[in-house]
């Protein structure tokens, strides 16, 4: 297999099968992450489930994502990138279908995280895909199409987990990816193959499962903390074992001729200034969603499709805004947007700690969610481009997954340690817990977001010509 010759033109049929297929595809793991929030507190009533359970519940998709996304993407490299989509396409929807059958809570935290292995299999290969099947002068137009069709797939996913999480059952959230899946796998066969012919020649399997272990410690020493306590057993084994994991993580990755995360990247400057910024900001916002969505809920009375569609306005800025904050970083630089984005949202979800019973969605809801949207338009394509161009041209394919991994990591950490942090307590879905914990938490995240902007003003170049390496590096 090699990358495909000449490339597909944007707007003939094979091109739309080709959007069709990976738009589909990633909407999956995309509606599936903002839905399954939504159906917390009623899975946390209906299988009896503490927080520490919801918790995992969200973090056992959260964390198999994580470890394995970076894997997902080289696999797909070296042995074809449609085909390791399919793979995770139907092994996401097969544990979809073990998720909706779940007669327990246990069984449930089990089947997210085989799911979290199906999406790392198919996340990486959606915009590779596109890469490699169009040609230069329709790549962008393409990848542009697909960033747009996928706003609106997030747009309508609050609608579609609402709805079902009302009418019919949380179960159902999960059941429709099936026929989903079953409609991504059909157009498949329209879409060509293609691998990278200088891909690594091996996988880095040890950097990867030291990776997992470690995520996978930290997790739950912290997931377990609330209840257990800091001496406990339970909590002091992980966090051991999850410490030592990254630690030999690193010097795997320091010292293995293919590794999955190459070190050097961080040695530019901006790379590790726009990764740092990426995990304040995306920890920040997990917890923003994970805790806003359920006290919306079960503090102040909304239904799940109520609770679903409050932050809408955000999804819809973004789709409006992102393109135009892309090109206003293009000509001033991203150190300003960046700056300013993150310290509007951090403003925004400071008025969201005020949330309490009854609280009016126009007066108590909108104008934080509106400021967090407008923020976030300022922030998130400036951050994407930086984080492309802070490498050289050869491993920007790499510094995206990078980023794309950092983003992931700090949403999995975020809604581990914000519960614990925040004092939530035992149960997730008791009122008079959740109320100072949400107020804890959205000035925790706003903080958050403030460090962000400020980390971007520090550190970032106020031009994106000096944040490029200088033309011809091939290593630091």
């Amino acid at each position: 297999m090699a990358e495909t010759d000449g490339g597909l033109v944007f707007g003939t049929p094979q091109g739309r099968w080709v959007l069709f297929a990976t738009v589909l595809g990633s909407a999956l793991a995309l509606i599936d992450g903002t839905v399954v929030t939504i159906a917390l507190p009623v899975i946390g009533r209906e299988l009896h489930a503490g927080t520490a359970s919801l918790q995992w519940t969200v973090n056992g998709y959260a964390l198999t994502l994580a470890a394995f996304l970076l894997l997902g993407g080289s696999l797909g490299d070296r042995v074809g990138r449609r085909r390791v989509f399919r793979v995770g396409v139907v092994w996401f929807a097969l544990a979809s279908l073990l998720c909706g059958f779940a007669p327990d809570i246990r069984t449930l935290i089990a089947a997210r995280a085989l799911q979290g292995v199906g999406g790392a299999l198919l996340t990486p290969g959606s915009l590779a895909i596109i890469q490699a099947s169009f040609g230069p002068d329709d790549r962008g137009r393409a990848i542009g199409a697909w960033s747009g069709l996928g706003g609106i797939a997030g747009t309508l996913a609050p609608f579609i987990g609402g709805w079902l999480v009302q009418v019919a059952s949380w179960r159902w959230v999960f059941w429709v990816n099936v026929p989903l899946a079953v409609v991504v796998a059909a157009a498949l066969r329209h879409v060509p193959e293609s691998a990278d012919a200088d891909a690594a020649p091996h996988l880095d399997i040890v950097g990867t499962t030291l990776g997992a272990v470690g995520l996978a410690g930290l997790t739950t020493a912290f997931t377990a903390w609330p209840t257990h306590g800091v001496s406990d057993p339970a909590v002091v084994v992980p966090l051991v074992v999850g410490a030592a994991a990254v630690v030999g993580f690193l010097a795997v990755e320091a010292r293995t001729r293919y590794p999955m995360l190459p070190l050097r990247l961080f040695r530019w400057r901006s790379f590790s200034a726009v990764n740092g910024a990426t995990f304040l900001v995306y920890a920040a916002l997990s917890g923003v969603f994970f805790f806003l969505v359920v006290t919306l809920q079960v503090v102040c009375g909304y239904s799940p499709l109520a609770a679903g569609v409050a932050p809408l306005p955000v999804t819809l800025l973004l789709l409006v805004l992102s393109s135009r904050a892309g090109g206003l970083g293009t000509r001033i630089g991203p150190r300003l947007p960046m700056t300013v984005g993150p310290l509007v949202c951090a403003g925004s979800v400071a008025v969201l700690a005020r949330l309490g019973p009854h609280a009016p969605y126009v007066s108590a809801v909108l104008p934080g969610v509106v400021g967090l949207g407008l923020g976030l338009a300022l922030t998130v394509a400036p951050l994407t481009s930086v984080a492309l161009s802070a490498a050289p041209d050869h491993l920007a394919g790499t510094a995206s997954g990078v980023n794309n991994a950092v983003a992931r990591i700090a949403g999995l950490l975020a809604v581990a340690v914000l519960p614990l942090v925040a004092g939530v307590g035992a149960q997730l879905t008791d009122a008079s817990t959740l109320a100072p914990a949400h107020r804890a938490a959205m000035l925790i995240c706003a903080g958050l977001l403030a460090a962000g902007g400020l980390l971007s003003l520090l550190v970032l170049p106020a031009s994106m010509a000096a944040v490029r390496p200088p033309s011809g590096t091939t290593a630091p």
